[in-house]
């Protein structure tokens, strides 16, 4: 695919308005979105934003590429703006930025469009392309300069190994990888080969992109190397360089500081490396991944269900009308209706879904059936007479796990079969025996399991006075520490576990302890302007929405900004929340919604208001406490 298929004149802004680096980000979006490349542009924002805060992409020589690859993007697109005069873009090398290629990937983005997509990367390498870009008088004249570089290259990695056959010189192996594997990593190893061919210096370079690893280093090459640089901001395979001279570095040093690199691989400035295996547990094998991620792929599978599901019951309710027996006079049959859809068939699929995405995440799709029978059976099979509705969320988990790793084992023993029965592991073998042996498991522990977590909810929901208040006081920081991270995802995990043993309070806690972060720290650029960069008052506008949506992570980039002061004002505010709420006993069916649900709040307009001022008043706290921590800004602009 040629880069002029990406990149059209619709996309280009010869001239930008923009003056800071948020408004170049938001004008070059708002191009690719006026060209109807994007289905949500708050939502790309995001993902550019997300990729800023790991480092800038901010190259140095006048030249950034911001990119992120998300589900908004309508179909990949680059975007390219120019600002003559320069505009400080926080690039590596601390100088003006005046050429800016927005990189717009989709999820579903081929090898054809990665591939040209990096070489547009490679192309920013040449100073003559960019001088000729700079000097274009039109959008037609940029086209034409990108055609032409186009032409004079047959592949976007013909440089990619330049080892002489001189045995006796010093071999350098590098890997290039960057957290998109769109631009980064094909720019740096652009640099390196580049520089390494001028200085004479043997090298070969493996990058690892969207598209997959490309030109991969073979254990041949790593044995025979003097020394191996390791230029990335994302995992990549390092067991393999277990004894040998590395230098680990960041993508954009590759890019920047190129010269320093190769002089250190060439005179030994490199430390021997040392595998340490047990970072790999949770990353080898057939696992592919460790507990936490196993069950986020549960949770996040399983949020259509409880949200649709919690949000239609809780509509049920809204009437406070009788929706389940025909009989009462205040019977609704819509009402009925919904109640049925959300806690007959939704919640009841919730378990059950959560289990088998569990499993599929650790063996794969032959793990999703045995894990979906095991939390069925979680839920339906009890053995316990005064239980209702099995060991829930917790048999679930377990489930979910067991039937995980129980795929494994049936599909390490039948690993030995002759190749004439391939096609039979997956829809016979597989399935028979993991369901049937996770099942009679299951069977023969849910009936403790239930009493287990029985127990637990009993417990949880005789707290009361202080005990509760400090439940809530914990929970609401949980939601705000790490804005969406893992300990955010306990909190509402479990607030969505006792949803499903229907106590309300903790799931009424969580959403509205959540919203606050963003909610406070928009405010906060509204009452302390002089705290706040013109860009930060800008998100703040963003982050007033984000919140009000509940969606945590809208504080993303004030927390990434200044840390240090973001997240204790977080902290708070949360936390106060979170002791309102359960302090006045509110509950709330809805998992998720925002202000959206708020309506749907247990007891009436009373505890609206209530919650409404719970939410407030954790907004004021986080407000505050970040316009007391936070530094005046040298220049407010």
């Amino acid at each position: 695919m040629k880069i002029t298929q990406l990149l059209t004149e619709e996309t280009i802004v010869l001239n930008l308005s923009a003056a800071t680096k948020q408004e170049v980000l938001e004008e070059l979006a708002s191009q690719l979105d006026r060209a109807g490349k994007l289905s949500d542009k708050r939502a790309f924002m995001a993902a550019i934003l997300e990729r800023e805060s790991q480092s800038t992409t901010g190259i140095g020589d006048g030249i950034a590429i911001p990119h992120a690859k998300s589900s908004a993007v309508k179909s990949p697109a680059i975007a390219f703006g120019r600002a003559t005069g320069g505009l400080d873009f926080e690039s590596l090398d601390g100088q003006p930025a005046n050429l800016f290629f927005m990189i717009a990937a989709s999820e579903g983005a081929n090898d054809d469009h990665l591939e040209a997509l990096s070489r547009l990367a490679t192309f920013l390498m040449d100073d003559k392309f960019r001088t000729n870009i700079l000097a274009a008088q039109s959008k037609q004249e940029v086209l034409d300069v990108v055609s032409a570089k186009e032409a004079s290259v047959d592949e976007p990695e013909t440089a990619a190994e330049n080892i002489p056959a001189d045995s006796t010189q010093q071999k350098i192996l590098a890997v290039t990888a960057c957290p998109t594997g769109i631009a980064h990593t094909y720019m740096a190893a652009e640099k390196l080969n580049e520089r390494a061919k001028e200085l004479g210096i043997a090298l070969k370079v493996e990058t690892n992109g969207s598209s997959g690893v490309k030109n991969r280093l073979t254990a041949e090459d790593i044995a025979g190397a003097d020394a191996i640089i390791v230029a990335a901001d994302t995992k990549v395979e390092m067991s393999r360089f277990d004894g040998k001279p590395v230098i680990q570095t960041g993508v954009g040093k590759a890019i920047y500081e190129t010269d320093n690199l190769l002089n250190r691989a060439v005179t030994g400035d490199a430390p021997t490396y040392k595998h340490d295996k047990s970072k790999d547990e949770a990353d080898t094998g057939e696992t592919k991944g460790g507990f936490y991620k196993h069950l986020m792929n549960g949770v996040s599978n399983m949020l259509p269900f409880v949200v649709g599901g919690g949000i239609l019951i809780a509509i049920s309710f809204f009437w406070g009308i009788n929706a389940s027996n025909p009989d009462s006079p205040e019977y609704n049959e819509f009402a009925a209706m919904l109640n049925t859809i959300g806690g007959g068939n939704a919640f009841f699929l919730m378990v059950p879904v959560l289990a088998g995405f569990i499993a599929m995440s650790i063996a794969d799709r032959p793990g999703f059936a045995p894990g979906m029978i095991g939390g069925l059976i979680a839920i339906t099979v009890t053995g316990v007479e005064e239980a209702n509705g099995g060991s829930g969320f917790l048999g679930g988990l377990i489930a979910g796990f067991l039937a995980g790793y129980v795929t494994l084992g049936v599909k390490k023993a039948f690993s030995g079969l002759p190749n004439s029965l391939e096609g039979l592991k997956p829809v016979l073998f597989y399935p028979v025996f993991a369901i049937a042996i996770t099942g009679i498991v299951m069977m023969l522990v849910n009936p403790q399991l239930t009493k287990v977590y029985t127990a637990i909810s009993s417990f949880l929901e005789s707290l009361g006075g202080t005990n509760l208040v400090l439940v809530g006081l914990l929970l609401g920081g949980m939601m705000a520490i790490d804005m969406g991270g893992p300990i955010n995802k306990a909190a509402y995990t479990f607030g969505i576990a006792m949803l499903d043993a229907q106590n309300f309070n903790f799931m009424a806690t969580v959403m509205a302890a959540g919203m606050v972060p963003p909610l406070g720290l928009a405010l906060a650029t509204t009452l302390f302007k002089t705290k706040f960069t013109k860009p930060e008052r800008e998100a703040g506008k963003t982050a007033y929405v984000l919140g009000a949506c509940f969606i945590t992570e809208g504080v993303i980039p004030f927390a990434a900004a200044d840390p240090a002061r973001v997240i204790p004002a977080t902290v708070a505010g949360a936390s106060v929340t979170g002791a309102l709420v359960m302090l006045f006993d509110i509950g709330l069916r809805a998992p998720h919604g925002g202000v959206f649900v708020v309506g749907l709040v247990d007891g009436g307009v009373g505890s609206i208001l209530m919650y409404a001022l719970a939410i407030i008043a954790g907004a004021v706290v986080t407000a505050l406490v970040a316009g007391t921590l936070k530094k005046r800004v040298a220049v407010a602009a």
